[in-house]
């Protein structure tokens, strides 16, 4: 009887012995970011860090530069060139609220209503990266020029009447003025506007909009309290993705502008490659790259996404 009740006992279950990955496994991971990592500390830390050594240089291309760590050359910078740093950002900003009043409502049509014409539309979209930067702004110089039938159309609409009496354009003249500049950065960082913006659109669940109708909220309603607020990442993924390399691009402001127009990265190229005062050029890299930083860090922050914080 005693025998047949041990027989009849529940036996203790094993529990399984979790074994810790070998040495080999657990540095995978790091060996797959090793080739990144490199990648960046070639062509962006070390970099970085000699232009930090330039800017606090002082000398000349005769005698040579060394580090003195003469950092009032920042101030002196900013101090000249400030008008081109707050030109730069307003284009930029400008060039940015054109990209999304216009990228938007093609973003929605590209993910809520092409059907089958999604993939073209797409395409279309990207096609102009498959034509030089270069080529594409200096294509404005023609659209832009003073007998061209845009320039005609828009007079005979009294459109620069208003943006002359603005400061943006002179007279019937939209080449070589500020709204020439703004033109050609809202077309060549368009695209960089609608991709995040289909990205984020395109992954809200139609039936939230269904709900929206049960519940009698009308097609503004819907935009308003569904819509937007879920595609805010995008917004905010676009807006940043056009900002920062508007605000430092200087091929714009060089083809389609005048004096009057030049950005910060106009003056920097310049004295780079014409006026040889690296450490000026230099500091005025670092003091753009540091008032960007600022500036998307307080946007993010207000923005409050998840997928970005």
């Amino acid at each position: 009887m005693t025998a047949t009740l041990a027989k009849e006992a529940p036996q203790p279950v094993e529990e399984p012995v979790l074994r810790k990955p070998s040495t080999r496994k657990r540095l995978v991971p790091y060996w797959l970011l090793l080739p990144g990592i490199i990648w960046l500390l070639v062509f962006f830390a070390l970099p970085m860090i000699y232009q930090a050594s330039t800017s606090v240089q002082t000398g000349s291309l005769e005698k040579g530069f060394e580090v003195t760590w003469h950092f009032q050359t920042y101030w002196d910078a900013f101090r000249e060139y400030w008008p081109q740093f707050v030109r730069s950002l307003l284009y930029a900003g400008t060039a940015t609220l054109l990209c999304l009043l216009l990228g938007y409502p093609l973003a929605y049509l590209i993910a809520f209503r092409a059907g089958r014409w999604r993939n073209l539309l797409l395409v279309l979209v990207i096609a102009p990266f498959f034509t030089s930067f270069l080529i594409r702004t200096l294509a404005w110089k023609t659209i832009l020029a003073d007998d061209s039938v845009v320039v005609d159309a828009l007079g005979a609409l009294h459109f620069l009447d208003v943006t002359s009496w603005l400061g943006w354009t002179e007279g019937d003249r939209v080449l070589a003025t500020p709204m020439a500049v703004v033109t050609g950065l809202t077309y060549n960082f368009l695209p960089f506007m609608i991709l995040p913006l289909y990205t984020s659109l395109e992954r809200i669940d139609g039936r939230l909009h269904e709900a929206a109708q049960d519940l009698y909220a009308s097609p503004a309603t819907t935009f308003r309290k569904v819509t937007f607020p879920l595609s805010m990442p995008g917004v905010v993924s676009g807006t940043l993705l056009t900002f920062i390399p508007a605000s430092g691009d200087y091929v714009n402001a060089e083809l389609l502008g005048s004096t009057d127009t030049k950005m910060v990265g106009n003056v920097i190229q310049s004295q780079f490659l014409r006026v040889l005062d690296y450490p000026t050029a230099a500091a005025l890299s670092f003091i753009l790259m540091a008032i960007v930083l600022g500036m998307v860090t307080v946007y993010i922050r207000r923005a409050g996404t998840e997928d970005l914080v």
